[in-house]
């Protein structure tokens, strides 16, 4: 089992033990869950922008990087919780990723 693999399975153990069920969901619960772990990866994203010194009218901001770590790794578990509702596998997570990256890299060789 590879790393990718080995996270998607510690995170349906988590949500299992926490009461989410990612497998067999109606589409109203995919719709349900998909929007919860949409606004929990927003508030986690909020957090780690938090963490980064963003206002530039203030002299005194600290960089809090060990914080900023934490929050990239509750990304992970929201953004796989997401894909897991979604019906994603690690392998299609990894082969999805490749053919965005693909993509992204072709746009930036066309000047997109």
């Amino acid at each position: 089992m590879d790393r990718l693999e080995k996270m998607f399975e510690l995170q349906e153990q988590l949500n299992a033990r926490i009461g989410v069920r990612t497998r067999d969901l109606s589409d109203e619960e995919k719709i349900e869950w998909t929007l919860k772990y949409s606004r929990a990866i927003q508030q986690e994203l909020a957090e780690l922008v938090d963490s980064v010194p963003w206002k530039w009218w203030k002299k005194q901001q600290h960089f809090d990087e060990e914080n900023a770590r934490v929050e990239v790794i509750d990304l992970m578990h929201f953004v796989i919780s997401a894909g897991l509702i979604l019906g994603l596998t690690a392998d299609d997570f990894y082969d999805a990723y490749l053919k965005k990256n693909a993509i992204n890299h072709q746009r930036q060789n066309t000047g997109y």
